[in-house]
């Protein structure tokens, strides 16, 4: 699978230390992750991937430098929030932590296009979306998805 991981552009200790969590699992089990966050401490999850000694991170940003450092795959589309729709596209399943109108809006798009989606610390409720407290339930709510 391949799992969107979304969330604001800027981030807590808090919110970074479930992002990396969140890519540790991902990693762990074998799956792709995708995101859209740039450097390091805006998005754990590509660090926590690439930690688990995992090649299956791809980030999209506007310009191949502004990538996550840790992404083995880097998407420059200099298409600003347009980028959220490739995200979503591009992902089985969502996993968002924390987030600000950017997220919103990627959620809201996966919840139309009918995919799965995750929270942890959400900055909004929406019908449809999940919300865990834990990486664990988030990731295991993703993978048993049967949305492909």
């Amino acid at each position: 699978m391949q799992i969107g991981v979304i969330g604001a552009g800027k981030c807590d200790e808090e919110l970074y230390n479930l992002a990396f969590r969140v890519g540790q699992l991902i990693a762990e089990r074998g799956h792709v992750l995708i995101n859209g966050r740039a450097w390091r401490g805006y998005g754990g999850e590509c660090e926590g991937s690439k930690e688990q000694r995992w090649t299956g991170c791809g980030s999209a940003a506007r310009k191949k430098d502004y990538c996550n450092e840790f992404a083995d795959i880097k998407i420059a589309t200099d298409m600003g929030h347009a980028r959220n729709i490739i995200i979503v596209h591009s992902s089985d399943a969502l996993i968002s932590v924390g987030g600000g109108y950017g997220t919103i809006s990627e959620i809201a798009i996966a919840l139309k296009e009918g995919k799965r989606v995750a929270s942890l610390r959400p900055p909004v409720l929406m019908e449809g979306m999940k919300v865990f407290e834990t990486p664990e339930e988030a990731v295991d709510y993703c993978i048993s998805s049967s949305v492909r």
